[in-house]
């Protein structure tokens, strides 16, 4: 969630983009390059189809800010404009995706714990390839991104029960996962 602070930041500097301030729209890409390309990059399979994706991103942020109507909601913008060029990358190249059935038995994990506790962060970009994309992306969003929920809703566009269902059944599919392969180390 972000900062009354953050939220005025935000809405300056789409002002300032929209004025056609050179500089701003560099502080734009500087700010959110990094944390765009990491989403993307959780998103395929392929580091240089996310350096295209995120190309194409910041050409369709460059057009649309113009019609951005709450300059203060810009992070949820950016991420559903990757988000959805991903997903026409996905179209586009007939991607597979490793799916993990929803429906697994996956009773043993505990609900009340909110955050998993893996030492190695490669173990979870390892986990994170090998389940299906729409938990790929809740998990992205919701524990590398740090989004809150009502902002992922509006990312996905999605209602807000869907993106707590999405949340729960993407930790036991990653849960699962690392379990299988013997790489959660707990």
């Amino acid at each position: 969630m972000i900062t009354e602070k953050e939220a005025i930041y935000y809405e300056l500097l789409v002002l300032r983009c929209r004025r056609g301030e050179k500089n701003a729209l560099e502080e734009l890409i500087r700010n959110w390059e990094r944390r765009l390309f990491y989403y993307v990059r959780r998103l395929v399979d392929n580091e240089q189809d996310a350096w295209d994706i995120l190309q194409e991103v910041w050409l369709k942020v460059i057009r649309g800010i113009k019609s951005l109507r709450e300059p203060r909601s810009l992070p949820p913008w950016l991420y559903r404009i990757a988000r959805n060029t991903a997903m026409s990358h996905f179209r586009t190249q007939h991607s597979k995706l490793v799916l993990i059935n929803e429906n697994e038995n996956t009773s043993y994990i505990d609900e009340n714990n909110e955050h998993f506790h893996f030492e190695d962060a490669e173990q979870v970009h390892y986990g994170l390839s090998r389940i299906s994309l729409p938990h790929r992306d809740v998990l992205t969003l919701y524990f590398l991104q740090d989004l809150s929920l009502e902002e992922i809703a509006e990312v996905l566009e999605v209602p807000m029960g869907t993106v707590k269902s999405r949340l729960h059944y993407a930790k036991s599919a990653l849960r699962t996962v690392l379990e299988k392969e013997g790489r959660n180390e707990q």
